[in-house]
């Protein structure tokens, strides 16, 4: 397998305008990076609103035409001269970047360093595997990163037992980063998991290692007081970051009297929340985290991850980290429009897959 001299690629031209297709060539291969074919993308809320609010929402000085997409999963196509661990044709899954054509996954091949990408399991599709590292990373740099909780990771010595005698909360359980915030809080040791969810997603929320999954819908500040059971509250993770549920974090926090921690969300902090926050004690702290992957003070953090949740010796063979459900699109790249606007109605415990 080789790099072909063009390949297609899906381009935004302007703000809320749907993608292009055209041809493009992938720049020089770097010693230490991989080439990859992509064999399928996850569609995430960030694309629909990079592409209908403008470019650089997340990135200064982003220019068209622009290429979208940071989750995907493919196949190994060429390698750097610097690069032992990877083989061209070995299955890999793994999280770019936005800002650099050579990277966004909107397109049919691409290429990253080798040191943030994860080997596939044979237990798991590629449309599975497209979906996971984004929304894991993010729940990552809420519990592990100073950014977020600095919690000790589950992978450094006694990382496994940091949540033991304590209890999390985490909004938003059904979505994607609220499913892999269950996983990682359950492999962090905590010993009261409490979430919210649509009924529908109770059961399954339970089997991912949530304790209490409360009804999204009718549950109040005082049904997570009670949830808790007397375990202290480390902290509040808001999958789901409106400032609805901003709101709710800040009120489990100061209802429980949690001193010295904070709501740790993945959008924009909303005034409302931040005010709310520091209008009484204990006093909360509204903190919001990027999991990027590219990032340089995340290197650290992506690449443990990555190790961690692929191989086939890694938490997703073994059985200990589950992909989400996915809704799988066939038809490449013709069927990113559709995908971005399936994910904008709303989805609700699953993931958009597009398949190459």
């Amino acid at each position: 397998m080789s790099v072909p001299q063009s390949h297609r690629a899906a381009y935004i031209h302007a703000k809320g305008e749907a993608p292009k297709i055209a041809e493009r060539t992938l720049g020089k291969l770097k010693p230490n990076e991989i080439a990859i074919k992509i064999t399928a993308t996850a569609i995430n809320p960030v694309d629909w609103k990079l592409r209908d609010y403008g470019i650089n929402l997340i990135v200064p000085n982003w220019q068209y035409p622009a290429i979208l997409g940071s989750d995907g999963a493919g196949t190994v196509a060429a390698v750097g001269d610097d690069v032992s661990n990877f083989s061209v044709g070995e299955r890999v899954f793994f999280q770019s970047a936005y800002g650099d054509d050579d990277v966004s996954t909107f397109q049919e091949y691409i290429k990253l360093p080798a040191e943030i990408v994860a080997k596939t399991p044979k237990n798991i599709s590629d449309e599975e595997a497209a979906g996971i590292v984004l929304a894991t990373h993010a729940a990552a740099a809420a519990f592990y990163d100073k950014t977020g909780q600095g919690l000790k990771t589950p992978w450094d010595e006694g990382g496994n037992e940091v949540g033991k005698g304590k209890a999390v909360v985490i909004l938003g359980g059904s979505s994607s980063v609220g499913q892999y915030a269950i996983q990682l809080a359950r492999l962090s040791g905590f010993e009261r998991i409490v979430t919210n969810a649509s009924t529908a997603h109770h059961d399954y929320l339970k089997k991912l290692g949530a304790h209490v999954v409360l009804d999204r819908n009718t549950s109040s500040v005082n049904d997570f007081q009670k949830a808790l059971e007397g375990l202290p509250l480390e902290f509040v993770f808001d999958s789901i970051s409106v400032k609805q549920t901003q709101l709710l974090g800040v009120e489990i926090l100061q209802s429980t009297n949690t001193k010295n921690s904070r709501l740790v969300i993945v959008m924009r902090v909303d005034e409302e929340a931040k005010k709310l926050g520091e209008s009484e004690e204990p006093y909360v702290a509204v903190q919001q985290i990027l999991g990027l992957a590219l990032a340089p003070h995340l290197r650290y953090l992506i690449t443990a991850l990555t190790d961690n949740l692929g191989g086939e010796q890694g938490w997703i063979a073994n059985g200990k980290f589950k992909p989400n459900h996915v809704e799988v699109l066939k038809g490449g790249l013709e069927k990113l429009q559709e995908g971005l606007e399936k994910n904008k109605a709303g989805v609700s415990g699953v993931k958009v897959v597009i398949k190459y």
